[in-house]
């Protein structure tokens, strides 16, 4: 070898990797020799052709040799060093393929290069017999808009077509011939075209042999069972067909559609078919060939009607000379000419298919048994899965004997009894031995289908039958036709199987799936078939891809095809072969193969093969983990033998010891070539060490989940539930495992082809997939064992256990003398663990060879350790779990069964009386046992369980006497434990934290990886998260709570659910409920729940909550002690309820007591009065929806004694009354006119009332003084104003810390504010949605504590203003909520039927109620806020001259004396109230001046037709303040006798504002400006300085307020009038509004003439 081995030390010595020889195929002693002429450039990956080779080294550079006849030049010819393909350069490609005759390449941005022979389109250029230098090829997908590019990921070439693989795993196919899979008849293909067939499919994979192709499959998730379609789609034949023989039923679905395609035209004449054919045979066939290939399709289709009636053809060994044939009589057939008259053109799936559609056995489960269970469905879509549901279907009917296979031809019966007495070749126990002499004959027919059917049904054949060994032929099993003939024992059989079936597949684990390749793959094969070389069957071409049926759940992961055949490499390092044999490439015996079968390739494991034009290559493990390279098929006749001198079975060809470890193998026509990489630093013999023993633990395990645990999952009576749960959970956890190791298997193998960065191994990379499947496995498996484990099983299990048990021990490597089973069994199932180790070491050994200091050395010895701690931890578990299983054993038996669980693990126990109870009796027994979820204390015939995540214990101070005592706390229970001696205790002490504390993170299973095991010991938190059920406490008794706990005690957020269906959510303190939650106790009669949100104190309802009963009530307000108490809104029933009424006000221990509103809504009638125990008591008044008014004293619900009645017209009543609207006694009847009546009054308003009385008829000129009497008086009778509402005004009062009005500490009251504050914010925190941004910043400002120092000022007055108003802006402040509250009281009472114009009064009142309480409020948070009608004096600055506007001069006193700014509350607060209680108030206004504002109305609106000229001289203006010329829309012109609406337009505009405004004081100031833009108008035409007189004024301003045309200007005067702060009526504003108020009146009485 290279004097180059030793010259670098480098980490990896990258220069000795992917060195490559290469010699002639052919004979079985080879010398390969280095290619030369590529000065030490790493080769990374090769491809041959025919006569030519391409090399792609580690730079992405492409180098091609050999024969190159495409290349113009010299070198046209031959050449015999690589030659660099400059065209390529700088293009890094990635991956290259060869074709016979044809290259490809593919660059890191996914772009496909090709070139060489391009006869059949093979490059995709049209037109050009050679492409001599590589061209970039467009692929784009027609499907998407705008076109994209395909980006492609692998590339393979056959003789005359190109496959590409694209990211998207989809595969795109240009060239000649139905090897494509295209739907099309016109080759060549140039332009790439999507195979799709296979859209929607994820491809692994691609292959091409010369004339056929093949690709690798995932597998789709098993969804629900589709509909099975009855008939092919392509041909329309049943695809399952039913045969009814005299005693049984033969069913099958052996349906195979001729060309996996359409036909054209479905002509049943054989020449059209045959021209088709030709056509699609390509030109390339010689005519015999053709011959030969025309004559089995023809006879197929011709045939094909047969096959539904239950012929089927047998095998044909079509064109193969020398080769015997089976058939059903096992007799070999040598005379060709027999055979072929007999047999023409027959496909054989026959006889190969035998077993693989075994109802019974292997349909539904491919070999590696994925799923266990007969009653799991096989994937959908294929045709098992329909013959499945057929067969269940039928079974029912038919007994349990059912069978299915394929067809044997029209056999008649006795034939296929004799078909019965042939052998279906036993395989011997290893399945690569394949015994092929038939073994012992079953007695008779009806002895195999019983065996079966009871074998198959369990899906455990303990043989593990393989279509591969049994080539005999096909197995056929029948219905008996009598049921009698089925025993009713196994018909029950059958029924349990069906119930208890685990699937022995992990569920698809995407996790894993994704990052490591797939073993749920399948094949799919298309092209020319005439070889076999497809796989199905027959020798039938495919046009479209077609699964290959007998390779499912084979976990096939390579790929490699041939000239005509093809090898497909599976997990388990097996190889089937399939296709031409003629020069024994498939590895078996001389016989072709239509299906794949085994090859017999001796050494450890085949992980790559190559397949070459006529032969095969395997680089499988030899005994020093080193590649070993083996070979069938062609050789070089040396010594005149026959030309049938091949080797049939591999032959090692070349093992590493001569060049160095092989990593990649490549076959092509004439030559063979090798990658070697030299071992140096033991880099790669280490990374070939680590794939080698991955891929035989695969075996391994393989081995015992089909041979130990599906079996054993198969069997009846395995024990209990519990058992077989605990069994089929650690055996479904040991499939994932398994699965995992297979495909780690899986990736190593690729990752050796690769460029070997040990950065990128799988174990690095995605370690946690792998110490997540250990740990899982680990802990069911433990589980099991703590419950008794195989010792647990029935005695089937058991038997079936010992009879295997020699297997057992050859799988455990279990080498003890005289073993007990229990021992092998565990040594089985915990030998994965020591694969822990093995990682450990290999990625230590791989880190020692790179620098200390490099991230690679980092990396492998961090993953190293993980490993390792979980190796160590893991084996500690399974001590724990040893040790728990031994004192199971000594503990007495009847509390074993109540305590023993399969996660529960012991700790430590007192039986050494190294613990005692204090205060426990003489003769008591107390025994105490630690548990890793909880202690228990067992007497004589109890046990108490106390769970450790609520359980504190602390060690009790010396100086009391408790020597050696631990204080224990449980929810409901304190005890103290006293130890021997203080070693004891201290141990026990350490024992119960450390498991308390790992009980609370549950990290019993999750260790810290790499920490080295010596976990930081820890006290538990003594608050803590727990779910607890209690058994005693009275009031919690068999309630469970789920939260947070203190000490012992529910503290923090937590949830209680009782027994009855109660149920509380919120927060606790200190065992109670305290703070914010939701109850919900149900209404059994009702079958509804009584719901609660809100506060708690000491675990009763206290504060603020809403709660709505069954019954559809609702309260909404305070509570305390679980009562109604304060001030709180009762809503009952819905409007379209029999009783819907409401009540606001304030209630005292669950009854209405004090003021309140009743809205009684069926009725019409709204009480605002006095309540006491529920019951209407005291004065009050009722308001009807007809217009009733009476005002008056109440007792027990009812009107009795004085009161008065007004009617909607204004009659009167004043007296006694005795019930509802009932007068009886004294009183006196007021009339609308002023008539009255005096004297007793009996009987019901509204229906006749009896008088004994005087009738008075007073003059006119009383009249007008005493109409109004009876309505003055109104209000007298009804609650004082300050009496309302007290409760909400004490609430707030409460919530500021005072007792009553006026009492307390004002900084308390600011504390409680704040506090109030943020504990309201941090509620809403948790829903962030409930704030505003606004709001939040509101919030934010409302922290802040306004301060004053010093003299108040203008300035401070303004800052507790903005204060309020903010704070009047959130609820969550205790004014704003004040302020929301009495808005919504308000409301209440004078919205609705409260809407009575009587109302008006009583409502202005009650808003000055409120104005002066609030005030009282502020002044006791800002002291030095002057009282009510004092002065803030302005600050010497602050005194500007103001312009005064009736004198007109500059004068800074003006008429009213004005030394300061007056503190009224009216100012202060009716900004922040009254725009809340605007509605209800204006409402009352307008209600009650209707009359007056009709009259208004109408004459303003006829005085309005005038125009400005007529109007202004009848109203009287002085010509002087007419204005000459108005602007109208920005321009100037003059005033015309029709100008109309233009004159003092500004003026007008400015009036209307009024309606905009709220307070008085706004409306005020929009007087006073409407004044100054009449003057300013005057101004300007007058163009001097000018006093105005009243006289003059009025008229101007009567005609601006006409023009405004104010509507509700009477309720808009009144309104200012009520509430105007009373220090302004003598003011300049007074005196306008004075003003406004005499035109309001003189426009009324205006006489127009």
């Amino acid at each position: 070898m290279d004097s180059q081995e030793r010259s670098s030390e480098e980490a990896e010595g990258a220069k000795e990797r992917g060195l490559v020889y290469t010699w002639r195929a052919g004979s079985c002693s080879v010398t390969p020799e280095r290619l030369p002429g590529l000065c030490g450039k790493t080769v990374l990956q090769a491809a041959l052709g025919t006569n030519h080779g391409l090399l792609l080294t580690e730079g992405g550079e492409v180098y091609s040799f050999g024969k190159l006849p495409w290349r113009s030049g010299p070198e046209e010819f031959c050449a015999n060093s690589p030659i660099l393909e400059n065209t390529l350069l700088g293009q890094h490609v990635i991956t290259v393929a060869a074709g016979s005759f044809h290259n490809g390449a593919v660059t890191e941005g996914g772009v496909v290069y090709m070139w060489g022979n391009n006869s059949s389109g093979q490059c995709a250029v049209a037109n050009q017999p050679y492409v001599p230098e590589p061209q970039p090829i467009s692929i784009s997908d027609s499907e998407t808009s705008p076109l994209l590019s395909v980006r492609v990921l692998q590339l393979a070439c056959g003789e005359e077509h190109t496959l590409a693989l694209s990211l998207s795993r989809e595969i795109w196919a240009w060239g000649s011939g139905c090897q494509l899979g295209l739907i099309t008849t016109t080759f060549p293909v140039t332009k790439p075209q999507k195979v799709e067939h296979l859209a929607g499919r994820v491809v692994l994979q691609i292959a091409c042999g010369a004339y056929h192709s093949l690709a690798l499959v995932q597998c789709l998730p098993v969804q629900e069972m589709k509909p099975i379609p009855e008939r092919c789609n392509h041909c329309s034949q049943l695809l399952i067909t039913m045969t009814d023989k005299e005693d049984h039923v033969i069913i099958s679905d052996s349906h195979c559609c001729p060309l996996g395609v359409a036909l054209a035209d479905k002509q049943p004449e054989n020449h059209a078919f045959c021209s088709s054919l030709e056509n699609l045979e390509g030109k390339s066939v010689t005519g015999s060939q053709s011959e030969d290939c025309k004559k089995p399709l023809v006879e197929e289709h011709t045939l094909v009607a047969l096959e539904s009636d239950g012929a089927s053809l047998l095998s044909s060994n079509n064109g193969q000379e020398d080769s015997g044939i089976s058939s059903p009589g096992n007799i070999l057939c040598t005379d060709k000419k027999e055979v072929k008259e007999y047999l023409i053109g027959l496909s054989d799936h026959t006889l190969n298919e035998s077993l693989e559609k075994n109802i019974c056995t292997e349909s539904e489960q491919p070999s590696q048994g994925e799923q266990i269970g007969a009653c799991i469905p096989g994937p959908p879509g294929t045709s098992a899965s329909a013959l499945n549901s057929l067969v269940a279907s039928c079974a029912s009917a038919v007994g349990v004997r059912v069978a299915a296979t394929y067809e044997a031809g029209a056999l008649s019966l006795k034939k296929v009894m004799n078909f019965y007495g042939t052998p279906a070749n036993e395989p011997g126990p290893q399945p690569g031995s394949g015994s092929t002499g038939p073994e012992a004959l079953k007695d008779s027919r009806e002895e195999q289908v019983k065996l079966e059917s009871m074998q198959g049904k369990k899906s455990s054949s303990l043989v593990d039958i393989r279509e591969e060994e049994s080539e005999g032929g096909s197995r056929r099993l029948s219905l008996p036709g009598l049921l009698s003939q089925v025993s009713p024992r196994l018909l029950r059989k059958v029924g349990r199987a069906k119930m208890r079936t685990v699937a022995l597949t992990p569920t698809y684990s995407g996790e894993a799936d994704a990052l490591l390749p797939s073993l749920r793959t399948e094949v799919w094969s298309w092209g020319r078939g005439k070889d076999g070389q497809l796989g199905h069957g027959d020798v039938l071409p495919r046009l479209q891809p077609l699964c290959v049926k007998s390779l499912d759940g084979k976990e096939v992961i390579q790929l490699s095809a041939g000239g005509h055949h093809s090898l497909a490499l599976t997990a388990k390092s097996q190889v089937y072969s399939w296709g031409s044999n003629i020069f024994g490439q498939l590895g078996h015996t001389n016989s072709p193969t239509t299906v794949p079968r085994l090859a017999k390739v001796c050494g450890d494991g085949v992980w790559s093969t190559a397949a070459g034009s006529d032969y095969s290559l395997f680089l499988a493990d030899e005994e020093d983990f080193q590649p070993g390279l083996y070979y069938c098929g062609q050789e070089t006749a040396t010594d005149n033998l026959s030309e049938n001198n091949c080797s049939k079975n591999p032959v090692l060809l070349l093992s590493c010891s001569k060049i160095g470890y092989i990593s990649n193998v490549i076959a092509g026509g004439d030559n063979c070539l090798v990658l070697v990489d030299k071992n140096i630093m033991g880099y790669i013999a280490s990374l070939h060490e680590l794939a080698s023993t991955e891929r035989r633990f695969y075996f391994r395990l393989s081995e015992i989940k089909s041979q130990v645990l599906r079996p054993l999952l198969g069997l009846d009576n395995l024990g209990n539930a519990n058992t077989i749960q605990l069994l089929q959970e650690m055996a479904s956890r040991f499939s994932k495992l398994c699965y995992l190791i297979g495909q780690h298997g899986a990736s190593l193998s690729s990752f050796l082809h690769g460029v070997k960065e040990a950065r990128s191994l799988a174990i690095l990379k995605h370690s946690s997939l792998f110490l997540d499947s250990y740990t899982e496995y680990c802990t069911s498996i433990t589980n099991f064992l703590v419950m008794g484990g195989f010792m647990l099983l029935a005695k089937p299990a058991i038997d079936f256990l010992s009879k295997s048990q020699e297997l057992l021990q050859k799988l455990s490597e279990y080498n003890e003398e005289n073993p007990q089973l229990v021992d092998v069994l565990n040594a089985l199932f915990f030998m994965p663990f020591g694969r822990l180790h093995d990682y450990a070491r290999t990625l230590l050994k791989l880190a020692t060879c790179f620098e200390v200091a490099s991230p690679e050395y980092q990396k492998l010895q961090d993953s190293s350790s993980c490993y390792e701690t979980l190796a160590v931890h893991l084996g500690r578990k399974r001590k724990e779990a040893e040790y728990t299983l031994s004192f199971w054993k000594t503990f007495p038996g009847k509390m074993t069964d109540s305590l023993r669980k399969p996660d529960r693990r012991l700790i430590c126990e007192s039986s050494n009386r190294g613990l005692s109870l204090q205060h426990a009796g003489r003769f008591s027994v107390n025994w105490f046992i630690l548990f890793n979820d909880a202690l228990v204390h067992a007497q004589f015939s109890t046990h108490h369980i106390f769970a450790l995540s609520t359980l504190w214990v602390e060690a009790l101070s010396e100086e009391a006497g408790n020597v050696n005592g631990l204080k224990i706390t449980t929810p409901e229970e304190q005890f103290v434990l006293l130890s021997s001696t203080p070693q004891e205790k201290t141990k026990w002490l350490r024992a119960i934290s450390q498991a308390v504390d790992q009980a609370l993170k549950g990290t019993s299973d999750l260790i810290l990886y790499g920490a080295g095991g010596n976990v930081p010991r820890q006290e538990p938190p003594i608050s803590r998260s727990a779910k607890y059920a209690f058994y005693k406490d009275p009031r919690f008794k068999d309630a469970v709570y789920d939260g947070r706990w203190l000490s012992g005690k529910p503290h923090g957020r937590g949830i209680l659910k009782w027994a009855d269906g109660r149920m509380y959510s919120g927060t606790f303190r200190t065992g109670l409920e305290d703070g914010y939650g939701e109850y919900r106790v149900p209404n059994k009669a009702l079958n509804k729940d009584d719901h609660y949100v809100g506060y708690w104190k000491e675990g009763k309802m206290c504060g603020h909550g809403v709660y709505s009963y069954a019954t559809g009530e609702v309260y909404e307000g305070c509570f305390q002690d679980n009562m109604r108490h304060g001030h709180g809104l009762l809503r009952s029933g819905k409007l379209t309820s029999s009783s819907p009424s409401m009540f606001i006000g304030q209630w005292t221990m669950d009854k209405k007591s004090g003021y309140g509103v009743f809205d009684d809504i069926t009725r019409g009638e709204k009480y605002m009065g006095m309540w006491q125990d529920d019951l209407c008591q005291g004065n009050g008044v009722v308001v009807t929806q007809f217009g009733l008014y009476y005002e008056g004293a109440f007792s027990t619900n009812k009107m009795m004694g004085t009161g008065i009645l007004l009617s909607e017209d204004d009659t009167v009543y004043e007296g006694e009354f005795s019930d509802n609207w009932t007068l009886s006694g004294k009183g006196t009847l007021t009339l609308p006119n002023g008539d009255y009546i005096e004297g007793l009054f009996s009987g019901e308003w509204g229906s006749g009332i009896k008088i004994t009385g005087t009738y008075f008829k007073p003059s006119l000129y009383e009249s007008e003084k005493d109409k109004p009497k009876a309505l003055r008086k109104l209000g007298i009778l009804a609650v004082p104003p300050d009496e309302k509402w007290k409760a909400v005004f004490e609430e707030c009062w409460n919530q500021l810390g005072c007792e009553s009005p006026g009492e307390g500490d004002r900084w308390k009251a600011w504390d409680n504010i704040a506090v109030a504050l943020t504990t309201n914010r941090r509620q809403h925190k948790d829903s962030p949605e409930l704030l505003s941004r606004s709001h939040t910043q509101t919030l934010e400002s409302l922290e802040f504590i306004p301060q004053h120092v010093g003299a108040f000022t203008l300035e401070k007055y303004e800052n507790i203003k903005k204060y309020l108003i903010k704070a009047c802006d959130t609820p969550l402040h205790p004014l704003g909520k004040l302020v929301e509250t009495l808005v919504a009281v308000y409301r209440m009472t004078y919205v609705g039927v409260g809407a009575n114009r009587r109302l008006l009064q009583e409502a202005v009142r009650e808003i000055k109620s409120y104005l002066k309480r609030i005030f009282q409020l502020v002044r006791f948070l800002f002291p030095d806020l002057p009282e009510e009608g004092s002065t803030i004096p302005f600050q010497p600055t602050e005194v500007k001259g103001r312009r005064s506007f009736c004198s007109g001069k500059s004068d800074s006193r003006s008429e009213s004396p004005e030394p300061g700014y007056v503190v009224t509350s009216f100012g202060l607060l009716l900004p922040v109230l009254l725009p809340r209680l605007y509605p209800p108030l204006f409402m009352l206004y307008a209600l009650d001046n209707e009359r007056e504002e009709d009259i208004y109305w109408e004459c303003v609106l006829r005085l309005n037709k005038q125009t400005d000229m007529a109007l202004l001289s009848f109203l009287g203006v002085q010509a002087k303040f007419w204005p000459g010329t108005v602007s109208i829309l920005g321009e100037s012109r003059k005033v015309s006798s029709n100008t109309k609406d233009a004159c003092f337009a500004s003026a007008v505009e400015c009036l209307q504002q009024i309606s905009t405004t709220f307070t008085p004081a706004d409306k005020l100031k929009v007087i006073q400006q409407t004044f100054e833009e009449i003057s300013q108008n005057v101004l300007e035409s007058l163009q001097e300085d000018f006093l105005w007189s009243m006289d003059d004024l009025f008229p101007v301003f009567l005609y601006v307020v006409l023009r405004a045309r104010i509507r509700n200007l009477g309720s808009e005067v009144h309104l200012i009038e009520d509430l105007m702060d009373p220090y302004l009526q003598h003011g300049e504003q007074g005196i306008m509004f004075t003003t406004l108020k005499a035109c309001y009146y003189q426009i009324q009485h205006e006489k127009l003439t």
